[in-house]
């Protein structure tokens, strides 16, 4: 997360312990640190779920952080359909009708569209949109994908997309620099793209555990996520 002597900002892309074997954040302690880091509100975007709202509502609110509820929903083009294919989309709440429909998106995505992961799709998205702000996602999100495997025209029309489902002040192109390769190849890309479509921009850190420490216990999560005995730590490290 931040550092005290750094500008304002708020994290729009956190996972809690809610994502199951992916994110590793206590809410407690994440609202607390974000206190402490004088930030001004802190945001939880769980993969598929809002387990964690009610938590984070109640954390924040003790501690005089404004909490910002949301998710990072899993996008399929049918969410009916018994395939794998789906990418990440953000999704935060903005007001009271955005956080009723956020709950009918993640309700839906298990009751209609559950298959490995609760899915929606944009018919879903068309009609629980509301009171919703939509960032682009991460690397797994169709605009940054599309860029990845050089299909600009298919990004375009995904943020076009978007933008016509929640409105041009509610669609925001995400940008996450996190050291990956694949960020730093791709991110000179979306902010063409942002100025190209006239969109805002919008960093985030896509955050998944509180300090650096942290960062070998939550490679051992994945790995028992995945199933893998390896970890990117030298072996006189591990």
């Amino acid at each position: 997360m931040s550092h005290p002597t750094a500008p304002p900002f708020v994290h729009l892309h956190v996972h809690s312990e809610y994502s199951i074997l992916d994110g590793a954040c206590r809410i407690p302690a994440l609202v607390e640190k974000a206190k402490r880091l004088e930030m001004p509100a802190v945001a939880l975007t769980d993969h598929g779920s809002l387990a964690g709202a009610v938590e984070l509502y109640r954390e924040a609110r003790r501690e005089g952080v404004k909490p910002i509820v949301g998710c990072e929903v899993y996008v399929a083009d049918d969410r009916r359909a018994q395939t794998k294919g789906y990418a990440h989309l953000t999704l935060l709440a903005e007001t009271n009708e955005g956080y009723a429909n956020l709950i009918k998106l993640c309700s839906l995505g298990y009751l209609e569209g559950y298959y490995y992961k609760p899915r929606v799709d944009w018919e879903l998205l068309e009609s629980n949109a509301k009171g919703l702000v939509a960032l682009s996602g991460c690397l797994s999100g169709r605009v940054s994908r599309a860029l990845a495997e050089e299909r600009p025209k298919d990004a375009r029309a995904d943020l076009d997309r978007l933008a016509q489902i929640f409105g041009r002040d509610s669609t925001y192109v995400e940008l996450q620099n996190a050291g990956l390769a694949e960020q730093q190849a791709i991110n000179p890309k979306l902010v063409a793209l942002a100025e190209e479509t006239g969109l805002p921009l919008v960093a985030t850190g896509d955050v998944h555990y509180l300090d650096s420490g942290d960062a070998y216990a939550h490679e051992a999560l994945l790995c028992i996520q995945s199933g893998s005995h390896s970890t990117s730590r030298p072996p006189g490290q591990r």
